[in-house]
């Protein structure tokens, strides 16, 4: 038979990478939040889910029962062989750890594929994450960097963080950069998703002599950042990176790529074009209409998000201390020289 195993458990296994977690869940269920890192393998799809839902409420649990062994029985084949492919230890887990995973695990016992279930389901794995957050004590000291928009700080921090500094990557765990713009081109994450992300780059850099961050504000896209972490950023060391302005535009205009997103450039800037001058508003637009993205990219510097970033500045009761740097490899070498030397048993 299949064994069951705590929040707890699962993650310990899970670090020493000995066991791949999979979501028997709807693919709607996996798509709105999973346990990162798990497979989406469902036992119904989230029609055959809505399906039975609906006999179990208007007919009896019996007929809902019977209808999904039906379901079932029909993919056996195809979704044993999907568990036999993995080549490692499995677990499976659904909602609450009730009749789908539990009817996973069996079947897969019957057929000699041992697996463990999480007790409790994503449920269980979500309370966790919530009441961990809740009482968290982050201990590293932090390291802020700051600068104005497209001084590339967020290409600065990943190149530092595949050199083994340590380094939370906050907008990718937010799948968003921050901005009004700043979500396209990419998949913004819930904060759902987010939490557990966020959770497990601070349990494993709970240790580190210290972390990297981004500057960022209370809420990242769709998401919120805890108390704790922006308390800790604000209390940390502030790091403020002068690239100058041609540097920008062309860190921006390769980040978010406007030509493959026309549209919704223009869609984005609606939400912003009342805050600037009506005339340099209308040259924006149009040059973003017309496809000449390195003026519109140079105006909205000079007539937004300077300024914007200027105001913001003055609300942070820290000093900043300025690195100057003519491009990002420059920047990257000038936080090297700041930050506490890199040992090599502090690599992840």
């Amino acid at each position: 038979m299949f064994q069951d195993i705590s929040v707890e458990e699962l993650l310990e296994l899970q670090k020493k990478r000995e066991l791949t977690l999979v979501d028997a869940r709807s693919p709607s269920e996996y798509e709105e939040s999973t346990i990162p890192g798990s497979l989406n393998i469902p036992l119904f799809d989230d029609a055959e889910r809505a399906e039975i839902g609906t006999i179990y409420k208007q007919v009896s649990v019996q007929a809902a029962k019977d209808r999904g062994l039906e379901i079932v029985s029909a993919k056996l084949p195809a979704f044993i062989k999907r568990f036999e492919a993995i080549d490692s230890r499995k677990a499976v887990f659904c909602w609450r750890g009730g009749m789908r995973s539990k009817t996973t695990a069996t079947v897969l016992s019957l057929m000699g594929i041992r697996v463990y279930r999480l007790a409790g389901g994503f449920r269980a794995y979500r309370k966790w994450v919530v009441d961990t957050l809740e009482h968290f004590e982050f201990r590293p000291p932090a390291y802020v960097v700051h600068g104005y928009t497209g001084a590339g700080k967020t290409e600065i921090l990943r190149r530092l963080k595949a050199e083994g500094y340590p380094v939370i990557d906050l907008e990718g765990l937010a799948g968003h950069r921050g901005s009004i713009f700043g979500q396209i081109g990419l998949k913004a994450n819930n904060q759902k998703t987010f939490e557990s992300l966020l959770l497990h780059e601070l349990l494993a850099y709970q240790d580190s002599p210290y972390v990297l961050f981004e500057a960022e504000s209370k809420r990242v896209g769709k998401v919120v950042l805890p108390d704790f972490l922006v308390k800790s950023k604000e209390q940390g060391v502030q790091l403020f990176i002068d690239m100058p302005a041609e540097e920008r535009v062309k860190h921006i205009l390769e980040d978010y790529k406007p030509w493959e997103h026309q549209e919704a450039c223009i869609q984005a800037f609606e939400h912003i074009k009342r805050r600037i001058h009506t005339p340099v508003a209308a040259e924006i637009e149009g040059c973003l209409r017309d496809g000449k993205y390195e003026g519109a990219v140079r105006m909205l510097l000079e007539h937004y998000y300077d300024p914007r970033y200027e105001h913001a500045a003055k609300q942070y009761d820290t000093e900043r201390e300025v690195l100057k740097a003519g491009n990002v490899e420059e920047a990257v070498e000038a936080i090297k020289k700041r930050v506490p030397a890199l040992q090599p048993e502090g690599r992840r």
